[in-house]
């Protein structure tokens, strides 16, 4: 019995590290949210977004600011470029060839504003720290063993991957279908300047990852993502909607997304709960229970390929190096250890998660990994 695959293996450290990582930059940095409102801090206080919207953006946004396309070549991965303006991060100059300024081109100049500057001074050091409350957590010897045993992946890799998971779109595609990027064959000089043994955890965990996430929609009508949360919890029965969120461990949104794109393409119903129950139910069609199964050995198959593609012994020592960290996927969890929530922090007031997400799931929504 091989347990859980290495993607979910993958994705539960990352969502940990990253859920984690929130909640840090809630505590320390001055901000606005729906529910919660402005922080007392006087000055600029910008919507409260995740660590992916470090990666993708504010990262490479200078004192003097930078190209939108060079930004995005830096990054390797689009923004939420209008959510990081209306958030109050950046602002973006239209270059000279732009006729339209609600889109700008690649000459455009983004700049950060106040609160983008403010945020970038706590999210820089903020890796580190993450880094070492890990080693503290788990050890020495074991994060070491991790970093080792992703970085020899990492150097294997042959595509020029970004150092987060990417914005997931229509579909949830992380790469290559329905708008999400194509990732070129990787350019040696365009790695990391330092090398890639000196990127910050999440980094190294989303570009293991993304590869094979891309391995995977190669060979698939539907998305890691989509398949890994949502397909994997439903069944010719049909699970109530609003118990999908907790089996599945990511956010009502992104299971809205996720039912109606398996809707639209013939994969469930959505029915009334019978009697005496209420609300509704998602119901798995023939197609979709071929579609689970299909999705299911095919991530087996990817799991295998790696081996062939990686080497055999590069890919055991990553799953014996994850596996003591995530344990059951539970709540029992050494992973959970990190997650709990300063008080006054917004996950304190919504419902713990049984289990986290079996792929993150990244949305224009400010790029929290649950869908959140």
């Amino acid at each position: 019995m091989r347990g859980f695959s290495l993607p979910t293996l993958l994705s539960q450290a990352l969502v940990a590290y990253t859920v984690e990582f929130d909640n840090e930059t809630e505590h320390l940095l001055p901000h606005r949210t729906s529910d919660h409102g402005a922080t007392a801090a006087s000055g600029p206080r910008p919507w409260l977004v995740s660590l992916v919207m470090w990666c993708n953006c504010m990262k490479f946004v200078g004192a003097d600011g930078v190209q939108l396309g060079e930004m995005e070549r830096l990054a390797r991965t689009r923004t939420n470029l209008a959510g990081m303006q209306r958030w109050r991060y950046i602002t973006v100059t239209p270059g000279r060839n732009d006729r339209d300024g609600r889109r700008p081109g690649p000459d455009a100049v983004v700049r950060a504003t106040e609160g983008g500057r403010m945020a970038q001074e706590v999210w820089g050091p903020l890796f580190g720290i993450i880094d070492d409350r890990w080693r503290e957590r788990f050890g020495d010897n074991a994060i070491a063993g991790l970093r080792t045993a992703l970085s020899a992946i990492v150097d294997s890799v042959d595509l020029e991957l970004p150092d987060c998971m990417p914005i997931l779109g229509y579909g949830l595609f992380s790469s290559g279908r329905n708008g999400a990027a194509t990732f070129l064959p990787r350019d040696d000089q365009s790695a990391s300047p330092d090398g890639d043994a000196s990127l910050p955890l999440s980094s190294l965990l989303s570009r293991v990852l993304l590869a094979f996430a891309v391995d995977f929609e190669q060979g698939s009508r539907i998305s890691l993502a989509l398949s890994a949360n949502v397909l994997r919890v439903l069944d010719h029965d049909g699970v109530r909607v609003r118990d999908i969120p907790l089996l599945a461990g990511v956010s009502k949104e992104a299971v809205a997304m996720s039912v109606g794109f398996l809707e639209k393409h013939g994969c469930v119903t959505i029915e009334p709960v019978p009697p005496p129950g209420r609300g509704q139910r998602v119901r798995l069609t023939t197609r979709g229970h071929v579609a689970q199964q299909v999705t299911s050995d095919l991530l087996g198959d990817v799991e295998d390929h790696s081996q062939t593609r990686f080497g055999t012994d590069a890919v055991r020592a990553l799953r014996s190096s994850l596996e003591p960290l995530v344990g059951d996927g539970t709540t029992q969890s050494p992973l959970f250890g990190g997650l709990t929530p300063y008080p006054d922090g917004w996950r304190a007031d919504v419902r713990e998660p049984s289990t986290l997400p079996h792929y993150p799931m990244v949305l224009h929504r400010g790029g929290y990994p649950d869908g959140s």
